[in-house]
């Protein structure tokens, strides 16, 4: 909570520092086509009671747990994707060879994999979940990276084998569009019993909404490319 609402303040200050400078601060996930997108890249481990972390075992070695909490991002992060990427724009981030992620491999401080392991001592052993763009609320972004990864330890879910090559080389594996990642969420059993009937519900009737107010605006490329053609 307490880092989420420390990136809360900071969108917030950053805008009205650039307001009175008479600028904008943008926090869009891909404001400039051709350019590197804007992302929210989320380190997590996990402590017991003792404040020992559980992704490591007491020799220095990664424990089975550190593997299952993996296998829940991997195999339920497309699932939750609506909570990492908010609205129409953030999917124009992902792009091959953008520094963006396009699936949910995993690797040793692979920077092409959505879901990379930085390199670090035993106590500081984590993953990068590197799929969220910087427009993505942080409360929703870290509930949906907690959710996945709780899921994977109950269930013990394995991972897939570390990626070494290039993660670009991989399948697309995450939604492409809005409307495929609002798809995926409504009908998540996971995301309705980890974060609430009501709240799936109440949030996907919204991004819907907006949805709809897109697909009813004309683009610039529609009038640019489509006008002296059809």
């Amino acid at each position: 909570m307490a880092v989420a609402d420390q990136a809360f303040l900071f969108k917030y200050a950053a805008r009205e520092i650039a307001l009175k400078h008479g600028l904008n601060a943008v926090f869009m996930a891909k404001p400039i086509a051709g350019s590197a997108g804007s992302s929210m890249h989320l380190h997590i481990s996990v402590v017991d009671d003792q404040g020992n972390n559980i992704f490591s075992l007491g020799d220095g070695t990664e424990s089975p747990r550190f593997g299952h909490f993996l296998g829940g991002l991997q195999t339920f992060g497309p699932e939750l994707m609506l909570m990492f990427a908010p609205n129409v724009n953030a999917y124009r981030r992902y792009v091959s060879g953008s520094q963006a992620p396009t699936n949910m491999e995993w690797g040793y401080d692979n920077r092409t994999t959505g879901l990379r392991v930085p390199a670090s001592a035993p106590v500081a052993r984590r993953v990068e979940n590197r799929v969220a763009g910087a427009d993505a609320n942080p409360y929703l972004a870290i509930a949906a990276s907690l959710a996945a990864g709780l899921a994977g330890l109950q269930q013990q879910i394995s991972a897939s084998a570390p990626l070494a090559t290039n993660g670009y080389d991989a399948a697309h594996g995450l939604p492409r569009t809005l409307d495929a990642a609002l798809e995926k969420m409504q009908h998540s059993t996971l995301a309705r019993q980890a974060l609430g009937d009501d709240f799936v519900t109440g949030y996907c009737a919204v991004k819907a909404l907006e949805y709809e107010h897109f697909l009813a605006e004309v683009s610039a490329w529609e009038r640019r490319f489509l006008l002296p053609q059809v």
